[in-house]
């Protein structure tokens, strides 16, 4: 039971340091790519819908994303989705392409990303912790079952607070390197 409890504690903690790891690439840094809205959804005949399932993104220049949908009465959705987003973009429509240019980040901008990116890195840290929290309650409710003796509780309350010191390790890491790549001009 123990081994299982921890493998499943690590693997969930991974998992939470892959999602905060895929919530910073969301965090456009200047440059365009066409991964940045991947997270965007449209209403699309009544179903949220990502874009990239819609239209055709593409990267028009090294500034600038151009979203092609597919059916015309989605360009004004697409249009809307994106500038609705929290990403602070500002898309115009030419014809049936949407063109997102990817504006000059301003020193403010850049300072309310690493805030943005802060709070996501905090997010994580606390999934990371709450899964703590539950691997040590699992192991009470074996104690308290018999399941387990009092030593084997302890140990493994150590090795599941190493797992937790290494993930949120990791986090900060990332959050670092996020955060001087936001701060490059």
């Amino acid at each position: 039971m123990i081994p299982e409890l921890k493998k499943t504690t690590e693997q969930k903690m991974q998992k939470s340091v892959e999602a905060l790891k895929a919530n910073l690439g969301k965090v456009r840094t200047g440059r365009a790519h066409a991964g940045l809205l991947d997270h965007l959804t449209v209403d699309y005949y009544g179903n949220p819908t990502p874009i990239n399932q819609v239209a055709n993104v593409t990267l028009l220049d090294a500034r600038t994303i151009g979203v092609q949908p597919w059916e015309k009465p989605m360009i004004a959705k697409v249009e809307k989705a994106i500038r609705d987003s929290d990403l602070g973009l500002n898309p115009s429509t030419m014809g049936d392409v949407v063109r997102v240019p990817m504006p000059m980040l301003t020193e403010e901008r850049r300072k309310d990303l690493i805030k943005v990116v802060r709070h996501e890195a905090e997010e994580s840290r606390i999934a990371i912790r709450n899964l703590r929290r539950d691997a040590n309650n699992g192991l009470k409710e074996a104690v308290k079952a018999k399941e387990i003796s009092e030593d084997d509780e302890r140990r493994t309350q150590d090795d599941v607070q190493k797992l937790t010191d290494k993930y949120i390790a990791e986090a900060d890491k990332l959050l670092a390197q996020k955060e001087q790549e936001l701060m490059q001009i």
